[in-house]
């Protein structure tokens, strides 16, 4: 079924936006992640992507054209599909949106705004959120807020993520305390001039009420760039600048952005600095080493012989984790595959590799590779499940499970089998680090098509995992262990790890499942196969 896509509010002061660039034509096939255009606002131009798969079906809003937020952008559907219907209604249901506004506005009174203050609402950081939590609040009432500076950081219903101010000012009110919950569009904060009261305003601004906050989409929260005539940095030194040129360039090249040094104007990444760039381990973004020294919380004292219960509210994570994992273990029909590989060569390849300058891989990463390398022979394991048709994957995202304080994190890495081990080893830390500091964007955990997780580290040789949809399958990889093993009509010593490999039985059968192990185990038995 087609979807109209309309035009984004991607600042609390928009009110209308100018279409700068498409990035797509009509007749083109689209993915989910895929920059459909470049967006001016008033304060930024920003990449705006689709959360639709589909073909472009219908450009509503032409390049240098503005229009109010809303409005008919574009409309994504399958191809030839007949959207007579959808632009009649799209402009029919635009007016009546229009006159249901006025009659609100003319309906109500609204409070009257001093100057300079202006109301900060619970914002839209996913196209699925309905609520938010305050995790932690990084300003206190009385602070001066800097446009850009961290507000909050704020739990979604798939990640916990900072919250930037778009404005300038004192922080009067906070409306939602640390560990609360609230539905979008309810009044987060106010921000105006010193010494302003503001309660009237508080009082009066309700959930539901016509207010300015940003109902941003989630995937224009990760490539927000603050350009205006000029080019600006701000504090957060973990921001990446790019233009939307380079970051397209990129995206295609299946480079991280993180690696490359700018050369244009506050050290922001150009064109030119993409296509010059050559990867190196040196130039790898380190992983962000705070989170890997978490401090355990103190415990209470319980005297002995005593009953005591602690009650721990789930976050917002915990239960879209449970309401995820309840649906896949409860829809797909899982059957589970092991085999045991033998890890001789493996250590030998991984020490001899580690022997060269600057270079550093893992088991892990030796998985990662040769579970790439297996699916592209085995595509049908790199499938989705849907009611009307079967979708397989040509290109390989893995998903890397990540356990992290308040759950379970799978940070995707994007084309993985054309990545060296090299570069998937960087790209694991990097991703992995900022899973655990909470810097982690939604867009760097969404499209994978296939998933690992690890537990050998834990000492775990053999255990199960429950399928990450939409993907078909996840690898449960064990701890390698030695033992008496017989090779050649011998008892040796050998080194040995089990995986195990469960499958959704729609999409993939036995028989499938096997071979891509088989696969699996030949690239993992014999390294150098995977450097061809």
């Amino acid at each position: 079924m087609a979807q109209i896509i309309t035009m984004p509010r991607l600042s609390d002061t928009m009110t209308e936006g100018v279409v700068a660039t498409w990035l797509k034509k009509v007749g083109d096939t689209i993915k989910t992640g895929d920059i459909l255009a470049e967006i001016e606002t008033d304060k930024a131009t920003m990449e705006f992507e689709s959360f639709y798969d589909g073909v472009l079906l219908h450009i509503g809003i032409q390049e240098g054209q503005s229009a109010p937020v809303d409005s008919l952008l574009a409309i994504i559907g399958k191809s030839g599909e007949d959207i007579s219907i959808l632009l009649t209604s799209g402009s029919s249901a635009e007016a009546k949106e229009e006159k249901a506004e006025e009659t609100k506005t003319s309906s109500s009174s609204p409070v009257d705004i001093p100057a300079g203050v202006k109301v900060v609402t619970m914002p839209r950081l996913s196209d699925t959120m309905t609520t938010g939590t305050v995790a932690t609040w990084l300003k206190k009432v009385g602070d001066a807020v800097k446009e850009g500076d961290i507000l909050a950081e704020i739990e979604t219903d798939k990640a916990t993520m900072e919250f930037e101010s778009f404005n300038a000012g004192t922080l009067l009110y906070i409306g939602i305390q640390e560990g609360e919950s609230a539905p979008v569009d309810a009044v987060l904060a106010i921000l105006g001039p010193a010494g302003t009261d503001v309660s009237q305003i508080a009082a009066n601004y309700k959930v539901g009420a016509v207010v300015e906050a940003p109902r941003v989409e989630e995937k224009a929260i990760s490539q927000v760039e603050t350009t205006n005539n000029q080019q600006q940095t701000t504090n957060n030194t973990d921001r990446i600048f790019a233009s939307p040129l380079a970051k397209k360039i990129a995206h295609d090249k299946g480079i991280n952005l993180s690696q490359v040094t700018g050369s244009g104007e506050n050290g922001r990444i150009v064109k030119s600095d993409i296509e010059n760039f050559t990867p190196s381990i040196a130039s790898t973004a380190q992983p962000v080493s705070e989170a890997m020294n978490t401090v355990s919380n103190v415990k209470p004292f319980v005297p002995a012989g005593e009953v005591f219960k602690e009650e721990i509210t789930n976050s917002q994570m915990r239960k879209t984790i449970a309401r995820r994992l309840s649906e896949s273990k409860f829809t797909a029909p899982h059957y589970y595959l092991t085999i045991e590989l033998d890890m001789d060569n493996a250590i030998a390849s991984r020490n001899m590799i580690n022997g060269l300058p600057e270079t550093k891989v893992s088991f892990n990463d030796m998985v990662i590779k040769a579970s790439a390398m297996a699916l592209k022979k085995h595509p049908q394991v790199n499938s989705q499940w849907r009611e009307d048709a079967m979708v397989i994957n040509h290109h390989v995202n893995i998903g890397v499970a990540v356990a992290v304080e308040d759950g379970l994190m799978v940070p995707v890495l994007k084309f993985t089998d054309q990545m060296s081990l090299t570069q998937i080893g960087a790209n694991v830390k990097d991703l992995a680090g900022k899973a655990k500091s909470k810097k982690i964007q939604p867009a760097e955990m969404e499209g994978s098509t296939f998933t690992i997780s690890n537990l050998g580290m834990f000492g775990i040789q053999s255990f199960t995992s429950i399928i990450n949809q939409p993907n078909s399958a996840i690898l449960s990889v064990g701890a390698i262990i030695e033992k008496p093993v017989v090779k050649n009509g011998q008892i040796v010593v050998g080194n040995t790890m089990t995986v195990t490999l469960a499958c959704d039985h729609r999409t993939v059968d036995g028989a499938t499942g096997a071979q891509f192990l088989q696969t699996f185990k030949a690239f993992m038995e014999n390294p150098v196969t995977m450097l061809a």
